[in-house]
């Protein structure tokens, strides 16, 4: 994706947190034309050691077998398959009305997450049940019980109903954009974002957990921000 360097977060911990608070997810192959085929799901994030010890990530996720999506996650001639994970956490819209000056224009705000990951299907049951209850845990740890006592029969007939498959994150981009190289936005910024939905307050709780309201502050004791008293230069979105 498009990754302007004030944007692109580099620590890991943003990435995961996005992923683990908003999971519905987009999976993006593509068709035997060539041609992006998307399917919309939740994943289940698991931190693995790789060969070496090395900290990997994982996503679980099946989708029904009538989709065809699980085709383009097979191995060809040995060579695992390709695609791409997207997670969007929170967005709205932002007015230029926050800035102290007129000349300015409206944008976006927003929060995503991709992933490059390679594909590995699940096929045996016992691993298929373990998946699922992993999703359960994520979403509904209440139903578990309930998935249980439904026996053998029933929950074999529902595994053989889905496609299960691992998804090794092998490349990984994290975008926060919010208006982070504009420090004199960041007070009218915060303020609508504390007034505003649940987009907007998510927005405004990133902004403090990425040190923005430092700028705030400064600019509600009427100094110069932290970002303008050390000489940076903004740069275009």
């Amino acid at each position: 994706m498009y990754l302007p360097p004030q944007f692109n977060a580099k620590e890991r911990s943003h990435a995961l947190a996005l992923m683990r608070s908003h999971p519905f997810a987009s999976l993006i192959s593509n068709d035997a034309d060539g041609f992006p085929f998307v399917t919309h799901l939740p994943l289940h994030l698991e931190e693995r050691a790789l060969v070496g010890g090395q900290p990997g990530l994982t996503l679980l996720g099946h989708v029904a077998k009538p989709n065809p999506h699980w085709h383009h996650l097979q191995e060809t001639q040995g060579v695992k398959a390709k695609a791409v994970v997207t997670f969007m956490g929170p967005h709205a819209y932002m007015s230029p009305r926050v800035y102290p000056d007129l000349v300015r224009v409206p944008t976006w705000n927003y929060l995503a997450v991709h992933c490059t990951v390679q594909a590995t299907l699940i096929d045996e049951p016992l691993a298929k049940d373990r998946l699922l209850k992993k999703l359960i845990g994520d979403h509904d740890p209440a139903y578990a019980p309930q998935w249980v006592s439904l026996g053998l029969a029933y929950q074999h007939k529902m595994l053989a109903g889905i496609v299960a498959f691992e998804l090794q994150v092998i490349d990984l981009q994290c975008k926060l954009k919010i208006n982070q190289h504009r420090p004199e936005a960041h007070l009218e910024m915060r303020k609508v974002y504390a007034a505003g939905g649940e987009n907007e307050q998510a927005l405004g709780h990133w902004m403090d957990k990425l040190g923005l309201n430092a700028s705030v502050n400064h600019q509600a004791q009427g100094l110069p921000s932290p970002e303008s008293s050390s000489g940076s230069k903004t740069t275009k979105e």
